[in-house]
C-alpha cells in the first residue's frame, strides 16, 4: 500500500474520500512536514555549533556533528520536495473542487430554467405579444379619436370669424351714434384728441425756479 493510500485510507473496495476530505488531509500533512522542517533546521544549527566548538579541540566529535548535519540536511531536502508535491496536489484538488461546485450550481440553474419554461409555448408567447400590440394600436386610435375635436367646429375659417367680429363692432358703433343723435359720418368729422402736453405759464415757471434756487441755498 502506497503512502498516499495510507494517508487517505485507500484500499480495494474502500470508498474514495471527497475532494474536501482529501484537501483537509493534505493540509494536515503539510502542517506536520513544516513542523518537521523547523525541527531539522534547529538540529542542523545545533550540530553546526558543536562542530565549530570542537573543530580544534576534538576532531572526532566535530566530524560526527558534521555527519549528523549532513543527514539532517538531506532529510530537509526530501521534505522540501514532498511539500512541493503535496502543495501542487492540494491546489489541483481545490481547483477541481471549485469547478465541481460551479458545474453543480450551473446544472441546478439549468434545471430550474427548464422547469420554468416547461409550461411555456413559444408560439403562444408570440401570439400573446401580437395581441398586446394590436390592443395598443386600438387604444392609441381611440385616444386620438377622443382628443380630436372634429364635432366642435375645428374646421371653421378664422377669416370668417374676424369679418363677423368687425360687423358686430360696426353695429355697436352705429347704436351708440343713434343714441347720441349722430351718424357714423359725423363720428369721422369729430376733432382729434389733443396729444401734446399743455405749456406751463411763464410766471408759474419763474416761481418754480425761484423756489428751487431758495431750496438749494438753504441746503448748502
Amino acid at each position: 500500500m502506497s503512502l498516499f493510500s495510507k494517508m487517505f485510507g485507500g484500499g480495494k473496495g474502500a470508498k474514495p474520500p471527497t475532494a474536501a476530505e482529501a484537501i483537509q488531509k493534505l493540509r494536515e500533512t503539510e502542517e506536520m512536514l513544516i513542523k518537521k522542517q523547523d525541527f531539522l533546521e534547529k538540529k542542523i544549527q545545533d550540530e553546526l555549533k558543536i562542530a565549530k566548538q570542537n573543530g580544534t579541540k576534538n576532531k572526532r566529535v566535530a566530524i560526527g556533528a558534521l555527519k549528523r548535519k549532513k543527514r539532517y540536511e538531506k532529510q530537509l531536502q526530501q521534505i522540501d520536495g514532498t511539500l512541493s508535491t503535496i502543495e501542487m496536489q492540494r491546489e489541483a484538488l481545490e481547483s477541481a473542487n471549485t469547478n465541481t461546485n460551479v458545474l453543480q450550481t450551473m446544472g441546478e440553474a439549468a434545471k430550474a430554467l427548464k422547469s420554468a419554461h416547461q409550461d411555456m409555448d413559444v408560439d403562444k408567447v408570440h401570439d400573446m405579444m401580437d395581441d398586446i400590440a394590436d390592443q395598443q394600436d386600438v387604444a392609441r386610435e381611440i385616444s386620438e379619436a377622443i382628443s380630436n375635436p372634429v364635432a366642435f367646429g375645428q374646421d371653421v375659417d378664422e377669416d370668417d370669424l374676424l369679418a363677423e367680429l368687425e360687423e358686430l363692432e360696426q353695429e355697436a358703433l352705429d347704436e351708440r351714434l343713434l343714441e347720441t343723435g349722430g351718424t357714423s359720418a359725423d363720428a369721422a368729422e369729430l376733432p382729434d384728441v389733443p396729444t401734446a402736453t399743455p405749456a406751463v405759464p411763464a410766471k408759474k415757471k419763474v416761481q418754480e425756479e425761484d423756489d428751487m434756487a431758495e431750496l438749494a441755498a438753504w441746503a448748502s
